[in-house]
């Protein structure tokens, strides 16, 4: 158990004396904390309506893999999106439309059973109201696929479409499109694990050796997520232990978690859900991603608090992330009043502090992290 010590603490989430923070692995690279992660949480307008707080579109799904879409729709909702809408092949409709409970459904034109016809599934998307999508978990692999996530990301003349998250199948689309990055194309945000990165960097002519141990060298995982970033002018999730957040600027940002818990599947269909909601309300994509993956690590730390380092499923995090998200706006909210100070708990190593008022998510352990 995590040793800690009692002292005076700002409310603000700060205490007297700032726990010493792990060096960010690459040059003018930084790592989240609380006080980093809590200045991106949305505001909440106090007359806002489900309309207000942001529509977000999910493409995902496949008879073999509905658990996928189902993890990414609950895990929107806890991260805030106002409206969910998944849609899937017409023919898997009512499958989803009798397990989702807040998300609505919308079937996709096909050109086979739970086979996409590209075009006029765009064209049923575009007319869908929403503010970004998330495309990818759980897809049935295939060439009508990948056109789609092609015509997808290709933004032409609409200079404001709604930005995009790609994670699992879109990805492995990706992979197989020459130049995909070049032209005009919408805002994005990609979430590889390792092994889909690697596929995207030889797709893109870069020989994944290269780039060195992407498992365990924290140094090659932000030196590479930053050059791909970089080639494929889009934001970049590098996932994994420490998860390394880069944008096309070059800014590179890495979570402190490390959590062999989070290690099971569904996990990442999760992260891709609470990006997607925090872009979905109006959240730029690189902030949304580093506010995504630090709520992502604090529920999974919260998890493996009560659980240890095995038997967590995905089911498990929505709660808890929305938790995260409280606390995270608490200290937003007492950092904007000023702060003041009261007897607390001292952290003793990296993230956030277990203040008395709140109580409801678990001060995370120094190391530890998405999978």
């Amino acid at each position: 158990m995590t040793e800690r010590r009692l002292g005076f603490i700002r409310h603000d989430g700060s205490s007297d004396a700032t726990p010493a923070a792990s060096a960010a692995p690459v040059d003018s690279g930084e790592v989240l904390d609380d006080a980093i992660a809590s200045a991106l949480v949305p505001i909440r307008d106090k007359r806002g309506h489900k309309g207000a707080f942001g529509k977000l579109l999910v493409i995902a799904g496949s008879l073999d893999y509905a658990g996928a879409a189902l993890l990414v729709c609950r895990a929107a909702g806890r991260a805030g999106a106002g409206l969910v809408t998944l849609a899937v092949p017409e023919s898997l409709q009512p499958l989803f439309a009798a397990k989702v409970i807040e998300a609505t459904t919308m079937g996709l034109p096909e050109d086979d059973v739970e086979e996409i016809d590209p075009e006029p599934a765009l064209a049923r998307i575009l007319d869908h109201d929403h503010d970004a999508i998330v495309i990818g978990p759980g897809l049935k692999p295939g060439l009508a696929t990948a056109e789609l996530v092609r015509m997808l990301l290709t933004t032409g003349d609409d200079a404001g479409a709604a930005p995009i998250l790609l994670d699992a199948e879109a990805l492995r689309s990706l992979a197989t499109l020459e130049g995909w990055w070049e032209g005009e194309r919408r805002p994005a945000v990609l979430t590889p694990h390792a092994g889909e990165f690697a596929r995207l960097r030889a797709g893109s002519g870069r020989d994944p050796e290269a780039d060195g141990d992407l498992a365990a060298d924290d140094a090659a995982r932000a030196t590479a997520a930053r050059d791909a970033a970089a080639t494929w002018r889009q934001v970049v999730v590098l996932k994994g232990a420490k998860t390394v957040i880069a944008a096309p600027d070059g800014r590179v940002a890495v979570a402190p978690f490390e959590n062999p818990a989070l290690g099971s599947g569904g996990t990442g269909d999760v992260l891709a859900g609470t990006i997607g909601s925090l872009m979905a309300q109006h959240v730029a994509p690189y902030d949304a991603a580093r506010l995504g993956v630090y709520l992502h690590g604090l529920a999974g730390d919260t998890v493996r608090e009560r659980l240890g380092d095995a038997g967590l499923l995905a089911s498990d995090l929505p709660d808890p992330i929305a938790l995260a998200r409280k606390r995270l706006a608490g200290i937003a909210e007492r950092r904007k009043a000023g702060g003041r100070l009261g007897f607390g708990v001292r952290p003793s190593g990296s993230g956030g502090s277990l203040q008395p008022d709140a109580p409801d998510v678990a001060d995370p352990e120094p190391a530890g992290g998405p999978a």
